[in-house]
């Protein structure tokens, strides 16, 4: 790594391409915990977005840009949209959520196989107004034992949505992504790119670094404690003498309670999380890694709308 002041997360090269080239903004739309996250990745081909076991991990807006000889996919990956409108922080979500269906070129529909809620119905009707083509990409096809009991779920989707093609997908097992893929390049324009092409995120690396911190959060605690939690990274350089990334984090919390559980018994649990969000971020970052977590009470940030603005969460 020869600029150690930005680490660059780079794609593949490109080649060379016969047809026209084709390049667009794709909205991955959905309610939370159906796989969004996880399809963005696997079609990105890298680790971009974070996922977990448990809705609402996605907070923010993210773009995550493929590159390839003939097309450039540049994927809006999203809050899923859902009905909790309680607190600042919620509705952030859904304002982010909402903001991807304007100005873009194509909107994947993610539905679940075989399972339809209120949730889904509230992102049907917001769909109804939409200009732009509606793909449904029906995920977790690997849980349904036979394919033709998709057939009903298809037709009942279709009584809710005027899609442009359905899709049946798993991102967990890597089935069907080429077809969608292919099924939302015939909907894009002709244009050149709009990112150069070792892009794979306009995110900037702290946050991609905060996220992968979250992450295990998310994946560690307890039902309600992780979504009283963020993130920030308060430092992050290159130590030319060691070689490596010295990286600050602190973990906001609104509760002492929660600080304590944080932390775990004499430590054990943030050392975990730390260990294991240290070797995400050696991987994204390709370099040697010191991280540093610490935890902090910042009370009742999550409706609080100046905090949540110094926190990042003001974008939409």
């Amino acid at each position: 790594m020869t600029d150690h002041t930005e680490p660059a997360i780079r794609d593949h090269e490109l080649g060379e391409c016969e047809g026209p080239f084709k390049v667009g903004f794709v909205s991955i739309i959905g309610r939370p915990n159906v796989g969004k996250s996880t399809l963005v990745n696997e079609l990105i081909g890298q680790k971009i977005t974070i996922t977990a076991p448990r809705p609402q991990t996605t907070r923010h807006r993210i773009h995550a840009i493929k590159s390839t000889p003939c097309h450039q996919l540049v994927l809006v990956d999203t809050p899923g949209l859902h009905k909790g409108t309680g607190k600042s922080l919620n509705r952030y979500m859904n304002r982010a959520a909402k903001s991807a269906l304007v100005d873009v070129d194509v909107i994947v529909f993610v539905v679940e196989a075989g399972k339809w809620t209120g949730e889904d119905e509230a992102v049907a009707r917001l769909l109804q107004d939409v200009k732009a083509p509606i793909i449904v990409a029906i995920n977790k096809i690997d849980r349904i034992k036979a394919k033709y009991d998709l057939l009903p779920f298809i037709d009942k989707v279709a009584q809710k949505v005027a899609f442009s093609a359905v899709v049946p997908v798993s991102a967990y097992r890597k089935t069907n992504l080429d077809a969608l893929e292919q099924e939302i390049v015939k909907h894009l324009p002709e244009q050149p790119p709009i990112f150069p092409e070792d892009y794979v995120t306009d995110r900037p690396t702290k946050f991609l670094v905060a996220e992968m911190i979250r992450e295990k959060l998310m994946r560690y605690l307890g039902d309600e404690v992780p979504y009283g939690t963020t993130v920030e990274v308060e430092r992050m350089a290159w130590d030319e003498d060691e070689g490596r990334w010295i990286i600050h984090a602190t973990i906001m919390v609104e509760r002492e309670g929660q600080k304590r559980i944080v932390i775990g018994e004499n430590g054990q649990l943030i050392k975990k999380i730390g260990s294991e969000a240290r070797q995400d971020i050696i991987n994204l970052l390709d370099a040697r890694v010191h991280l540093e977590l610490w935890v902090k009470v910042k009370r009742n940030w999550s409706d609080d709308d100046r905090a949540l603005a110094s926190l990042g969460y003001n974008e939409v």
